[in-house]
């Protein structure tokens, strides 16, 4: 069975936007029709699930965490907490200014890197709900790395512009090969554009060939 697709929701190929995925389970900000839905679990192996946080459909960059824990900003619903209790979502709601969590925090189920305006005592908060060694950290010299790079359990597809001690920092802190690139014509954010974890990977679908292939072989699915 195929572990890549390109594909869009309704029409935005900016699909990182609406989506986190791990290897347990994929929340999703809309309620697709049945063909979106199962290329997603097709794709990923995992069941999906529709949710909103904060009213919004933008679960992507809301939401962050890994095997351990989801976190989620303090400005969530009650009944949108409430529905992660139905699903058995172990989850932990985080206060803090920087509320756009999938922007502001890089992780994997190895490490875990975040914006450097985070306050000691959030960090601490996120340390301990992922249960992964964190650390502060920019890519491409700016401060939203969740924004700017999307990881699995063993590679690192980060930013263009990212410098070799940004990347260096990335594999040692998620205990990850990284490299860069780009997705929909060149963008440089890359969780904008991209679900992925340990089974598979989409990719917007204004994203050209090569950006397809590179994300591909960057986050491990290929050999060589």
């Amino acid at each position: 069975m195929a572990h890549i697709a390109t594909t869009n929701f309704y029409g935005n190929p900016n699909i990182g936007l609406y989506a986190f995925a791990t290897d347990d389970y994929c929340f999703v900000g809309y309620d697709f029709k049945k063909s979106i839905r199962k290329q997603i679990e097709d794709i990923l192996k995992v069941p999906v699930h529709s949710i909103t946080i904060a009213g919004t459909p933008m679960v992507g960059v809301f939401a962050a965490g890994n095997k351990n824990c989801l976190l989620v900003p303090s400005i969530a619903f009650e009944e949108e907490l409430e529905a992660l209790d139905k699903l058995n979502i172990k989850y932990k709601v985080i206060e803090t200014k920087l509320t756009a969590l999938g922007n502001n925090i890089l992780c994997n189920d190895n490490g875990c890197i975040v914006n450097p305006d985070f306050s000691d005592r959030e960090k601490k908060l996120i340390k301990e709900a992922l249960e992964v060694g964190t650390v502060t950290g920019r890519i491409a010299d700016v401060k939203t790395v969740g924004s700017c790079a999307i990881a699995n359990k063993t590679h690192c597809l980060v930013h263009r512009d990212a410098e070799k001690k940004e990347l260096a920092l990335i594999t040692k802190t998620l205990n990850a090969e990284s490299d860069t690139g780009t997705v929909n014509m060149a963008n440089p954010y890359v969780k904008s554009g991209i679900i992925c974890n340990s089974n598979g990977i989409l990719v917007g679908d204004a994203s050209g060939g090569p950006e397809v292939n590179n994300a591909d072989h960057v986050l491990g699915y290929l050999d060589g």
